[in-house]
């Protein structure tokens, strides 16, 4: 179990930030997975297989921007 303290002269407000902190890291982190979720979809669509089979039978030569492309695919899975 990590356990982490959080020492502040003042009385007040040192929770108050640090989950103002944790919270704004987590919203974040949920913008970044909605993103990521939305370039797969786009891709799966384009090509009309899904993630898991372009990783397993697609090569740079498949795609149609070549590989930019598939870097850019695989690098959201």
């Amino acid at each position: 179990m990590i356990r982490l303290q959080i020492q502040s002269d003042a009385k007040e407000g040192a929770l108050d930030i640090v989950q103002a902190a944790i919270s704004s890291e987590v919203k974040r982190l949920e913008i970044g997975l909605h993103k990521t979720e939305r370039q797969i979809a786009r891709f799966e669509k384009e090509y009309n297989v899904s993630s898991d089979v372009f990783q397993r039978d697609f090569t740079a030569e498949d795609m149609k921007k070549g590989d930019q492309e598939y870097i850019e695919w695989a690098g959201e899975i």
